[in-house]
């Protein structure tokens, strides 16, 4: 891994001195989160514009919901939905992230201008995948994954569940390097929520050194999960609902920039943007290197508008494991 400030960097992509926040753009009428909200063309545009000004660094657009039991949208369909969303966003300086199984969408994603893709099934779900993100150079986000999340969360039983997903993460990572995606633009995602049960993922979440041993940078997407609703509720209680979990979210990320993840992914952006900017400034106190200041007011506007690969330098998920 290609070590900045211990938590590597992704080739392609800018160089960020801190764990990078990934808003999310959700394209879609049935999001676990916020489906329907941002449906529209303009209106999702103007989402992730917004989010960059509260700090996104990077923006992940998606048209397909994958929480449990939802139907997939055809072809035609997620492409409509999302490559209008990442043309316009990228013509404003954007960096964009497609997030997508589909081999179509990230091609045209990328030639509109995305310079990541995200996805969830880490190519397993269309095998011409890897070979597209290959041939574009692009980078790519591996995730753990145990197959659709149809009639609710499958194969979650897990004897040791960091062994198991380091394993499996480590078998999928070899599987794409051996199609030709270079191995400094891999990225690897624990897939919090995605066939696990709330006690899963905390575990993966207080053992993320163990993902790091796997060499790559390490993308956490912790947002409004069902798990931060089992530990908000206690043993008795109800959950609260997804929006209600963004100040769980935010302590997630602070952790999570704690222990070196390269990005987290989340909804609410400006909450986790001032949490893992204490987490660097922490960091920088610990080891005598200070962090960057900005002038006043700057603080939610220092994303990724204008910032996008001419600017690198060297070269619902949800309810659960749902976008």
């Amino acid at each position: 891994m290609n070590n900045l400030s211990g938590r590597g960097r992704v080739a392609g992509l800018p160089a960020w001195d801190r764990c990078a926040v990934m808003g999310v753009v959700n394209v879609t009428p049935d999001s676990f989160s916020d489906g329907g909200r941002w449906f529209d063309t303009t209106a999702a545009v103007k989402h992730g514009l917004d989010l960059v000004a509260e700090g996104a660094d990077l923006v992940d657009v998606g048209g397909e919901s994958t929480r449990p039991g939802a139907t997939r949208v055809d072809e035609a369909e997620e492409l409509r939905r999302v490559i209008p969303v990442v043309r316009g966003l990228a013509s404003e300086g954007v960096v964009v992230s497609v997030d997508t199984m589909r081999a179509s969408v990230a091609a045209r994603s990328l030639a509109a201008g995305a310079a990541l893709v995200n996805d969830v099934s880490g190519g397993l779900a269309d095998p011409e995948m890897i070979p597209v993100v290959a041939d574009a150079g692009a980078p790519f986000v591996v995730m753990h994954w145990r197959g659709f999340l149809q009639g609710g969360t499958i194969h979650g039983d897990y004897e040791d569940v960091v062994a198991e997903v380091v394993d499996e993460l480590h078998a999928r990572v070899d599987a794409v390097l051996a199609g030709g995606i270079a191995p400094d633009r891999i990225v690897v995602d624990p897939g919090l929520g995605f066939s696990k049960e709330a006690e899963h993922d905390l575990s993966l979440l207080a053992h993320l050194d163990r993902l790091h041993a796997l060499g790559h940078p390490l993308l956490v997407a912790a947002s409004r999960k069902r798990f931060l609703g089992r530990v908000l509720a206690g043993p008795e209680g109800a959950p609260p609902p997804a929006r209600e979990r963004d100040a769980a979210t935010a302590a997630v990320s602070a952790l999570a920039a704690h222990a070196g993840a390269w990005a987290v992914r989340v909804h609410e952006v400006r909450a986790t943007a001032d949490a893992v900017r204490v987490a660097r400034a922490l960091e920088g106190a610990r080891t005598g290197a200070r962090a960057p200041s900005s002038a006043p007011g700057t603080d939610h506007a220092r994303g990724a508008r204008g910032a996008g690969p001419a600017a690198e330098t060297g070269g619902e998920h949800g309810a659960d494991g749902t976008r």
